[in-house]
């Protein structure tokens, strides 16, 4: 148990070197962003800005209120990240879904998301384990980077305990390398 958590600490010490070498000492929050996405993903007026009419600004907000207490996340986006064998990279293909959590997380400071890691079947528990943190872990750094505060997200990993799919071919693997978003 000692080494799991010294692995922790370790892991938890040199993602927050590798973020502290990386600062550009931009401000993030001061950069101007165009959302293309935001009428599709959550409604016009969900985030208060400018909901000046009172046509659709007065629905969106009570989907979203219903979508946290469901524990659904946003309407009509995936909760599923998929990775590599191996890997806990986040391919491009899902930058639009967690584009997406993001605004919904930030819609509301009470709102929280766990990530679960996940790995396929092959490999030690405690490599999967690792494997699946790391899954989780990037998603939560993929998050924060796109301005969700730290306080509401949790990652863990369940390794290869909680398949999705049962089953030894190579698409059954595929569906249980994954972190999936799941709101408390």
């Amino acid at each position: 148990m000692n080494k799991l958590k010294f692995k922790r600490i370790t892991l938890a010490l040199t993602v927050v070197a590798l973020v502290a070498g990386c600062s550009s000492g931009v401000k993030l929050d001061d950069v101007p962003v165009e959302d293309k996405n935001a009428t599709s993903t959550m409604g016009a007026g969900a985030n208060g800005a400018n909901s000046g009419s009172t046509g659709q600004s007065g629905v969106a907000p009570v989907d979203l209120g219903q979508s946290g207490r469901d524990g659904a996340g946003p309407v009509g986006v995936a909760r599923i990240v998929y990775f590599d064998y191996d890997s806990y990279v986040i391919k491009p293909e899902f930058q639009s879904l967690l584009e997406a959590h993001s605004r919904f997380i930030k819609a509301a400071s009470n709102r929280k998301v766990m990530i679960e890691g996940h790995t396929d079947e092959r490999g030690g528990r405690e490599y999967n384990l690792a494997l699946g943190q790391k899954r989780a872990e990037a998603v939560r750094r993929s998050l924060g980077l796109l301005g969700v505060p730290d306080s509401q997200v949790e990652a863990v990993s369940f390794g290869k305990e909680k398949p999705a799919a049962q089953g030894g071919t190579e698409s059954v693997h595929a569906q249980n390398r994954r972190a999936e978003l799941s709101y408390r």
